[in-house]
């Protein structure tokens, strides 16, 4: 029986990884969209760090990146930032590409 254990313990290891390893370039993606957004709003600095978290916090609402396009969206709006939705998700693409890339190294 020990090896059905082990093989139980080594895809829950995985899974456990795996799942990591999704926060982890969920997180970085936000920043780097929130990043990119800081400068669309002006920001620099400690402002434009501060507002990155921001995004990264939204992002833990609900699966996926509607509420960090949502937060964005508020935001812009609030500050008279125009900026397309189709825009707006082509950055968020590059951003996971770049997160990806970034945490691959």
């Amino acid at each position: 029986m020990s090896g059905m254990d082990d093989r139980k313990d080594g895809f829950e290891k995985k899974f456990a990884y795996q799942e990591k390893q999704s926060f982890d370039v969920e997180a970085r993606c936000s920043k780097l969209y929130g990043l990119w957004a800081a400068e669309k709003l002006n920001l620099s600095g400690a402002d434009a760090s501060t507002y990155a978290m921001t995004i990264v916090e939204a992002n833990l609402e609900e699966p996926g990146f509607d509420d960090v396009l949502r937060a964005v969206q508020k935001d812009f709006d609030a500050k008279g930032v125009e900026v397309s939705r189709e825009e707006m998700k082509n950055q968020l693409d590059k951003m996971l590409q770049e997160a990806k890339r970034q945490l691959a190294e």
